[in-house]
């Protein structure tokens, strides 16, 4: 489903933020160690990838590594 220029772009981008982006490194070994597929766990990745994205344009607020969502 969707465009397959963007899944592919956001597949590329998983095996960057396997290694970079701290979050996504362990969803992802997570997911290993449980003995899921290693492409099963890279989709996975892009779907947080996709949803950190979101919540960035929609907050505003620049990604940071550390944030902590404070609850009202």
């Amino acid at each position: 489903m969707g465009g397959g220029l963007i899944r592919s772009k956001l597949f590329m981008c998983s095996f960057s933020a396997k290694k970079a982006n701290a979050s996504c490194k362990a969803l992802y070994d997570r997911l290993v160690a449980k003995g899921k597929n290693g492409k099963l766990a890279l989709i996975t990745v892009c779907n947080k990838l996709l949803k950190q994205a979101c919540a960035i344009v929609k907050s505003g607020i620049p990604y940071q590594p550390d944030f902590t969502r404070i609850s009202a």
